[in-house]
């Protein structure tokens, strides 16, 4: 599933031929994708100015000048892609569920092969209390997210400290991969319990957290199976993991000749040193 970083780059990617310019029209091309879509999607989403574009936690958001907001959500498999201005564009394709035609000219494309994402209309004023933005806590890039925050939350927590930074109720945006890149980098073991990190050991996480995020995005974020930038383009941050996905494989650190371990966690694989994280 994407995560922040590559929800950022495609917001990113998007602002260009979105910020500021008006649908021309929306073509809804099912009822559904993980939910049903909302009542009359398309006529609401055609001829209205998008005025903001924004990223909270793994969603997007389009401001839009009926002062309704667009959230989009990628899932597993969804992809937006962009098609630039044209006379005419091709038809769109199977798992082509939502077509954005701008005035500008650009095709905007929403493709889900699996049909894990969504879309919902909010109003703009009530969006931090719709239901899957409401549980959220403070962006990881943000200043809300800082040191004392993070060891006032971790302090007595009986969960490992893995499984407490994939918690959004604490930190919003964080994945699997992000995750095991994070605590490899600040030698934490993700087994370990979260109440037991010092102060200083969980403040340390607080940067580290914004390195890696920032890499990240730099990167295009990364492209494993189905992520794609909105031109198509593969990220590139898969190729600078020092521990995701390498089970077996020998550690990167200099003079350690431990493999990289994998462990199952509430479902998820954990990839990490052994003998560097503790």
């Amino acid at each position: 599933m994407p995560e922040l970083p590559e929800v950022e780059t495609v917001m990113r990617g998007l602002m260009p031929v979105m910020l500021d310019q008006v649908i021309a029209r929306a073509d809804v091309r099912r009822p559904d994708l993980r939910w049903p879509f909302p009542e009359r999607m398309a006529e609401r989403l055609s001829r209205v100015r998008i005025e903001r574009l924004r990223r909270r936690s793994k969603y997007i958001l389009c401001d839009l000048s009926s002062g309704e907001t667009l959230l989009i959500h990628l899932g597993m498999s969804g992809r937006m892609t962009i098609a630039p201005p044209a006379d005419s564009h091709p038809a769109p394709e199977k798992h082509d569920h939502v077509v954005l035609d701008m005035e500008n000219g650009a095709r905007i494309t929403f493709n889900d092969a699996r049909r894990f994402g969504a879309m919902d209309l909010i109003q703009t004023n009530g969006v931090e209390a719709h239901k899957l933005l409401a549980v959220l806590g403070p962006e990881p890039l943000g200043n809300a997210f800082n040191e004392s925050y993070l060891i006032a939350k971790l302090k007595g927590k009986n969960t490992p400290i893995k499984s407490a930074l994939l918690d959004q109720r604490i930190v919003a945006g964080l994945g699997n991969i992000y995750v095991c890149e994070v605590l490899y980098r600040s030698g934490i073991s993700p087994l370990r319990k979260a109440g037991q990190l010092t102060g200083e050991k969980a403040a340390s996480l607080v940067p580290m957290i914004r390195q890696v995020l920032g890499e990240a995005i730099d990167s295009g974020g990364s492209s494993l199976k189905d992520y794609r930038q909105t031109d198509g383009e593969l990220g590139y941050f898969q190729h600078s993991f020092a521990v995701y996905g390498r089970e077996g494989a020998p550690c990167n650190t200099l003079d350690c000749t431990a493999k990289i371990k994998r462990v199952a966690q509430s479902g998820r694989s954990s990839f990490y040193c052994p003998s560097c994280q503790r």
